[in-house]
């Protein structure tokens, strides 16, 4: 008689065991659960700042390649592709872009807006460095080449740059312009994390020489 009281205790033991023990994993599943859920916003953050870092470096490696291209064919390039195949030198070409560089890993089809002199992605991009540099802005090239090519709109107070259209609006004539270029921005028109010369929005960020 002792002896089945004895194993009915130690079952009931080995059940209260596993019962605790079930608890304690379910309360662990909860707070690694709700660890998971906090640190998801911070690796999504840290993932866009990359992929904008990302961006800029190559927003700034196309931009140097129009400047290679201008210097040595005296024009600047019409398409990505042109400037992908490199600056013609004799019967040769000079490779002055990576094909990595060619893409904007910001936008969803890969490819970088084409800006123009006068686009106002062009304007608005001058307006935000005219803000930035408290209405100093810096000459837009000391190359030769390049001012021989094309003379870069300039912001000169506040009411111009009070005055001018916001260049993220939807119609934007740069989405679609083709022809020489003389910098590529981004498609993407989200709020970025990382600022560009104090710009806080993808669409705002221009790459080109003649602003460096």
């Amino acid at each position: 008689m002792t002896t089945h009281t004895s194993q009915e205790s130690d079952t009931t033991t080995r059940r209260g065991e596993r019962g605790y023990s079930l608890v304690a994993l379910l309360a662990l599943m909860t707070v690694l659960m709700i660890t998971m859920m906090a640190a998801a916003p911070s690796l999504q953050q840290q993932s866009r700042r990359e992929r904008e870092l990302e961006a800029i470096a190559r927003g700034e490696e196309v931009a140097e390649a129009i400047r290679t291209y201008i210097h040595y064919k005296g024009q600047p390039p019409t398409s990505m592709e042109e400037l992908q195949k490199g600056a013609p030198v004799g019967t040769k070409r000079v490779r002055v872009l990576r094909a990595s560089a060619s893409r904007d890993p910001l936008s969803e089809s890969g490819e970088w807006r084409l800006i123009k002199v006068n686009d106002r992605a062009m304007i608005g991009f001058i307006q935000e460095l005219t803000r930035y540099t408290d209405g100093h802005l810096p000459p837009p090239t000391t190359d030769q080449a390049l001012a021989q090519v094309a003379q870069m709109p300039r912001v000169t107070g506040v009411l111009d740059i009070e005055s001018v259209e916001d260049s993220s609006g939807a119609d934007d004539d740069s989405l679609t312009s083709t022809g020489p270029f003389v910098g590529v921005a981004s498609r993407s028109r989200r709020e970025s994390v990382v600022t560009y010369y104090g710009i806080e929005r993808h669409s705002g960020w221009v790459f080109t020489p003649f602003y460096r």
